[in-house]
């Protein structure tokens, strides 16, 4: 008889970008986009990628990553994948002490950022700055 595989989709959020991660037991392949991870580029986007998995260590090694992101830019991506890999990882394994050390390492790759882009008012060309008066 086949043995039942386990898969689990789990998503992260930053700013507006969206990232899915669907996680299933394997070789520890990790793809983002379709590319696999060491051709992501620019680097910055790669390590924000890696930082979970350097944490979880051994606890990640046998666990394929497929993630798909959509919306923001390319490093707003990236940490939205983070989320969603750090979040998986603590699913997957049900591991307290996995769960300690990525709070320790970085909070936001389980909490989320809860900052945005504040929209644009009237009367100047963003969201804060003014027409200049040149009276006075």
């Amino acid at each position: 008889m086949s043995e039942k595989k386990k898969v689990m989709i789990i998503s992260g959020k930053r700013k507006t970008a969206i990232a899915k991660a669907v996680l299933r037991s394997g070789a520890g392949k990790i793809t983002f986009n379709n590319y696999p991870l060491n051709l992501v580029n620019p680097e910055t986007a790669r390590m924000k990628l890696m930082e979970p998995l350097i944490v979880a260590g051994e606890k990640a090694k046998n666990i394929d990553i497929k993630i798909k992101a959509q919306g923001g830019g390319v490093i707003s991506q990236a940490e939205a994948a983070r989320v969603a890999i750090a979040r998986g990882l603590i699913k997957w394994t049900k591991s307290a002490q996995l769960k300690r050390a990525l709070r320790n390492q970085d909070r936001a790759m389980l909490a989320g950022d809860p900052r945005r882009a504040e929209s644009k008012k009237f009367g100047g060309p963003g969201a804060r700055r003014r027409k200049q008066k040149s009276y006075r």
